[in-house]
C-alpha cells in the first residue's frame, strides 16, 4: 500500500517518553509530521493511550547525529591519553579515625 502523497515530503520524528516510574525518556517509536508540533501531538496519541506518559520529546531525525558502533574503538580511543580526567595521579587522602561525640 502506498502512503498518501501529502505525507511523503513530512519530516521524520523520533519520540522518546519518559513514564511516570521513570527518570529518563527512552525512545518509543518513529512518526511523520509536518512540523514539531504536529509530531508532539501525534506523539501523545499514538504512545500515551493509558496515561502512562508524564513528558514527551520529539526531535527530527535530520538533527540526530549519532556515532557507529563499528567506529567505537577510533572515537572512544582519545580519551585514554587524558590522564587528568582519572584521578589515579592524585594522592589519597590520609584516614583518621572517627571522633567520638561522647568522649572527652
Amino acid at each position: 500500500m502506498e502512503e498518501p502523497q501529502v505525507r511523503s515530503g513530512w519530516p521524520l520524528y523520533e519520540v522518546f517518553l519518559r513514564g511516570k516510574r521513570g527518570l529518563n525518556h527512552v525512545h518509543v517509536g518513529s512518526l511523520h509530521a509536518a512540523d514539531p508540533q504536529m509530531a508532539l501531538r501525534h506523539a501523545r496519541d499514538l504512545y500515551t493511550r493509558r496515561n502512562e506518559g508524564v513528558s514527551i520529546w520529539v526531535v527530527a531525525a535530520a538533527d540526530i547525529t549519532a556515532s557507529s558502533p563499528d567506529e567505537k574503538d577510533p572515537f572512544f580511543a582519545p580519551s585514554g591519553d587524558k590522564v587528568y580526567r582519572h584521578p589515579t595521579f592524585l594522592p589519597a587522602p590520609r584516614r583518621r579515625p572517627p571522633t567520638c561525640r561522647g568522649c572527652s
